[in-house]
């Protein structure tokens, strides 16, 4: 399916985005990690990339092109894409969110058209502060370090914020910086890598000078709008700046996101044993190895799988324009041999060890949670213990489907998974039920003529998203197997954009697949239901007074009480145990 490239929010007062030039043309194959335009901001000139693979089918027409307007639109080669463009006129009217009482966590599907700017939260890589206002946007979260700095602000000397990077971030963990208070740095240089809720993003300072001070140190975590670093010329008085009183907490709407009190700052993990050693963070050689030289170009992903791979950017080769190192570089990188590191040399036990000493093995790590973790417990206990959840449980009988599945393998180019069979025994199942396909919105429940059906998928190193697939009624098996599977390779490989996992309006969490035979699922906002699906498991049932063995799979639906009744469910899970037990049927 043709992906829309928008307009991304590039600084934080950029209102339109003028293009500068086009790397490719309509024709083009691209990959994620292209640059396929250099877009002039209010701030600097960026570079825009897709984040897709695919051929560039359109590029917009204008010059300027306001934030989160179309771009350009990738998908396969002669696929149509008008109904795209007819579709974003549609659809403008519902992009910026208009109720108070809509819950905080329905997530724009990308960076909203500001209605009100004097209301709304911006998204910003790196907040610069030119102006000497001072003035907070409305709607960001303020905190001690978010100071009024009035008058203050000498010349040429630019403050860093904390960017607001995803639609539901609170705050941002400081991973590595790659500078160091007395480096030159330019426009273009990476200062820092930020971890959000979603993701770990790079934060660039848009100034040329030196960094004169960084005000959140590695490994800790600061609010949005929070100074993290200071550019300017070298020696530079900026005591005026770090001293300047708090800024007042602007007046704002009521609204969850800017009321709740802040996680904890995240230290660094602590080995409660005796002399452990202490680990170099590796972070840190990185930065070294950056500031010795020149800068690297580099894309923001390629680095990214480059620090995981604990590959040595400086010895990629770049294929990408002008020497750019890309994706494909780091996948194909052949390290030269190098000799083994002697093993470290183990302390000496002695065999007469005190009780004390073996107590003293009795220890434990603490852990510090990843914004993604802490964004997720604070999303799921306000789904828990404010909306009511009730649960209803049934049996479905998949042979049918199994025999159905195996059929249509034969024919499908994509494999039909048991889960892409739900997701759309689901959806077929909610046309018939459109109260199950709703939201509580406080004084409302709305209730939505599209089924955007999320499915939930577990991250490397723990956490949760929830991509979702749209249109899922409309969608062939097939359709939805190559969708289902291009968005799991996204979670897995670290591309996944806020257009993949928002707008769902119902979700499945499935653990089948790990031989889990039921559980219950707490409910994803701001949708009213989740299922979830167990295993199939061969069972013993009666049917016309024999004992038989089926393949038995059972379903959980929880229910946010405030807007679905137990009888309302229960009459949706009836549909959708006959589509699932009689799967021809969600071909008609």
């Amino acid at each position: 399916m043709a992906e829309v490239i928008r307009m991304p929010l590039l600084s934080d007062t950029m209102k339109e985005g003028v293009i500068a030039t086009w790397h490719k043309k309509v024709g083009d194959a691209v990959k994620a990690d292209d640059a396929i335009a250099d877009v002039e901001t209010d701030k600097a000139t960026m570079e825009v990339m897709p984040y897709v693979d695919g051929t560039l089918l359109y590029v917009s027409p204008e010059k300027a092109i306001p934030v989160n307007g179309i771009l350009a639109i990738v998908g396969k080669s002669g696929e149509s894409y008008q109904e795209l463009l007819d579709n974003e006129s549609k659809a403008v009217p519902e992009t910026a969110p208009a109720e108070t009482g809509k819950p905080e966590s329905k997530e724009a599907t990308d960076v909203a058209e500001v209605k009100n700017p004097a209301n709304e939260v911006k998204a910003s890589p790196a907040g610069k502060q030119e102006n000497t206002t001072g003035e907070i946007p409305n709607g960001n979260v303020s905190n001690e370090n978010a100071v009024n700095i009035e008058g203050a602000l000498p010349k040429d000397v630019t403050v860093v914020r904390m960017p607001l990077l995803s639609d539901t971030m609170k705050e941002g963990k400081i991973v590595a910086w790659h500078k160091k208070e007395g480096d030159s740095v330019k426009g273009d240089d990476v200062l820092a890598d930020v971890e959000t809720d979603k993701a770990t993003m790079e934060v660039m300072g848009y100034a040329d000078g030196t960094l004169l001070h960084i005000g959140v140190p590695e490994g800790e975590a600061a609010q949005i709008n929070a100074i993290i670093a200071i550019i300017g010329p070298k020696g530079t008085d900026i005591s005026a700046i770090l001293n300047a009183p708090a800024a007042p907490q602007p007046a704002t709407e009521d609204r969850p996101e800017t009321t709740q009190s802040t996680a904890p700052e995240a230290k660094q993990p602590e080995q409660k044993q005796p002399e452990a050693s202490k680990a170099t963070p590796a972070a840190a050689e990185t930065a070294a190895s950056e500031d010795s030289g020149d800068r690297v170009k580099i894309s923001p992903l390629a680095r990214r799988l480059a620090e995981d791979k604990g590959i040595d950017i400086h010895a990629l080769k770049g294929s990408g324009d002008g020497g750019r190192i890309i994706k494909r570089d780091v996948d194909s990188y052949q390290p030269a041999a190098t000799s083994q590191a002697p093993a470290a040399q183990q302390p000496a036990v002695s065999p007469n060890a005190s009780a004390t000493q073996q107590a003293s093995e009795e220890g434990y790590t603490d852990v510090p949670n990843s914004t993604m973790r802490t964004r997720i417990a604070e999303r799921l206990s306000e789904s828990k213990f404010t909306a009511p959840h009730f649960y209803l449980t049934i049996s479905v009988t998949m042979d049918g489907a199994m025999a159905a599945r195996e059929q249509w393998n034969k024919l499908s180019p994509v494999k039909i998974s048991f889960n892409d069979l739900t997701i759309k025994a689901a959806a077929m199942a909610l046309r018939q039920h459109p109260d199950v396909n709703a939201s509580w919105l406080g004084d409302k429940i709305r209730r939505y003529n599209y089924i955007n059906i999320g499915t939930a998928v577990a991250t490397e190193g723990g956490g949760l998203i929830v991509p979702v697939v749209r249109g899922a009624d409309k969608k062939s098996l097939s359709e939805i197997a190559a969708t289902t599977k291009e968005l799991i390779g996204k979670v897995r490989d670290k591309k996944i954009q806020p257009a993949d996992y928002s707008g769902n309006t119902f979700s499945i969490s499935n653990l089948g697949m790990m031989d889990i035979d039921e559980f219950t699922a707490i409910i994803n906002p701001p949708d009213a239901c989740i299922l979830a699906v167990g295993r199939i498991a061969e069972t013993p049932v009666v049917e016309q007074g024999q004992i038989l063995i089926r393949n038995v799979m059972k379903l959980t639906l929880s229910c946010d009480h405030r807007a679905v009744d137990g009888a309302v469910g229960a009459r949706f899970l009836q549909s959708l145990k006959g589509f699932l037990e009689n799967p021809v049927t969600m071909l008609v």
